[in-house]
Order: C-alpha cells, then sequence, then structure tokens
C-alpha cells in the first residue's frame, strides 16, 4: 500500500518569535537617537521587504530586540541572517559603520498567545475534552518526555516550542491506544534523526496535538511535513488494514494548526520592548 506524500501544507498559525543580536564587540553604535532612529527604520523596511510582521522593536547601544510574526516556512536562522546582512549593509551606507555590524550569535525565543504550561495542560485534558475519559478502554494515547532532548546550534542559543496540530482526513477515527503508542515511538525516533524534539503528544482517533520543538534552520513547515508523511508511511506499512476500513487513500488533511507558546505571552513581551 502507497499513499502519495504531502508537499504542501493548508495553515492556520501564529508563529511570534523574540529576537535578539548584538554588535561586534559589544561597540555602542546605536547610542544616539539618530542612530537608534535610523535602525528602526532600515529593520522595518527590511522587514517589510521579506514579509517578515515586525511587531515590537527595541534598540540599545549595542543591541537589537524585536518581536516578529512569521509565517510556517519561514526559518528563524534564515530571517535572523537577512536582517542582520541587509542591516549591517544599510547601516554602513546610512551611519558610516564598518561592517560587520553585528556578532554572530544571537538569541531566539518563541513566545504566544498562551504560556507553555497552559497549552500543556490542555494536551493532558484531551481525553475528557472528546469525551473518551469514561471509558473503560478509551482511545487515546498520551506521552511526556521525562527528560527533553536538548537541540542545539552552532551560533545562537533558542528555545522555539511550537503547539501542533493535525487531523486525520475526513476527520475519521483511525488510531486505537496501542496505534497512537507505537506510532509516537516512531516518531520519536524521526524526530531524533532530523534534529527536532517532542515533548509532549495527545493522540485521540481523529486527530493528534504535538508539543515540539525545533532548531532554527528548520521551519515548522518542514518539521510538521516530516512527521505527517512519515507517519503515513509507518502506517501503510504497519497498519494497512486501518486505513483500508475506514476508506482512506491519505491519512491525514492536508491542513495544519501551528502556535508557538514560551514561558511568557506576546502581549506582555510586547509591553516589555515598547516601554
Amino acid at each position: 500500500m502507497f499513499l502519495t506524500p504531502l508537499s504542501s501544507l493548508t495553515w492556520a498559525y501564529q508563529l511570534h518569535y523574540y529576537l535578539c543580536f548584538r554588535t561586534r564587540s559589544r561597540c555602542p553604535h546605536f547610542s544616539t537617537d539618530a542612530a537608534s532612529a535610523a535602525l528602526k527604520v532600515i529593520t522595518t523596511e527590511i522587514c517589510e521587504r521579506h514579509d517578515y510582521h515586525l511587531l515590537a522593536h527595541d534598540i540599545y547601544a549595542d543591541e537589537s530586540r524585536c518581536l516578529l510574526s512569521l509565517k510556517p516556512n519561514q526559518a528563524v536562522a534564515k530571517v535572523i541572517q537577512t536582517i542582520k546582512a541587509n542591516s549591517s549593509r544599510e547601516c554602513g551606507h546610512s551611519l558610516g559603520l564598518v561592517a560587520p555590524v553585528w556578532e554572530r550569535g544571537y538569541l531566539a525565543r518563541s513566545t504566544g498567545r498562551m504560556k507553555i504550561s497552559a497549552v500543556r495542560r490542555y494536551l493532558e485534558q484531551q481525553a475528557a475534552h472528546h469525551g473518551y475519559a469514561n471509558r473503560i478502554l478509551p482511545p487515546v494515547y498520551r506521552y511526556r518526555a521525562a527528560h527533553p532532548v536538548v537541540l542545539k546550534s552552532a551560533h545562537g542559543m533558542f528555545d522555539l516550542t511550537h503547539h501542533v496540530v493535525v487531523a486525520t482526513r475526513y476527520r475519521r477515527g483511525v488510531f486505537t491506544s496501542s496505534v497512537g503508542e507505537a506510532l509516537s515511538r516512531y516518531w520519536l525516533g524521526v524526530a531524533s534523526k532530523r534534529e527536532f524534539a517532542i515533548d509532549q503528544i495527545s493522540l485521540v482517533p481523529n486527530h493528534v496535538h504535538a508539543i515540539v520543538r525545533i532548531v532554527p534552520k528548520m521551519s515548522i513547515e518542514e518539521c510538521v511535513l516530516s512527521l505527517m508523511n512519515n507517519a503515513q508511511h509507518f502506517m501503510c506499512k504497519h497498519y494497512p488494514q486501518l486505513l483500508i476500513e475506514t476508506g482512506l487513500d491519505q491519512l491525514w488533511e492536508s491542513s495544519a494548526y501551528a502556535g508557538t507558546c514560551g514561558e511568557v505571552t506576546t502581549a506582555l513581551l510586547k509591553t516589555w520592548l515598547r516601554s
């Protein structure tokens, strides 16, 4: 049995990232109001040109901090590279600074409408939310990592956490608790090979919630497509009868939800940056 891999998705998303990078050797290039205002204009123009939504921006003498809303196919590392390279060149032209203006390193953190603690509680309550909690053998599987995998990047400190939801084709019930456990174990192996981490899974018959962390060079779209296509391969190989019984020629709907979350909310971080 063979199911055609998905190559693109229709998205519902809310992806917010806090980014911070410093000047080379901590030089106070932006200590004056004029220099700071010039960098704000430059950064805003770069974001507009490359389709990044700049939610808030704060500038120190030797540091730039910004809060961005991105699309699922935009990788954080590429976004940072684009902003730093273009702003370094533009600052050289308008402010007479010698390139490179910025150090290689950066800080990148996810934030969102909800704190990560609230998202974790929401995943833990999925059995009750969908009416399965009182069954003797509920068709639900839950996983939570006892020791979260440490992800690394050569030049960055980061924590990019996402709440992901994917649904089966036509919302048909495919998964049992035992199939969910087998699939989750397979996904953990995929995550290890592809350099992302799965911290939590809540699986019911017709959809899956997961909390995943990615490295900056990976977009959340790349991560989710990897999970969905590998799941199709796994189900075709080990549980083809379930797909035949439910009449599915595709395991998933070609759509997904992804929302960032973190230790603080976007609203709080936006207020802090603007103040």
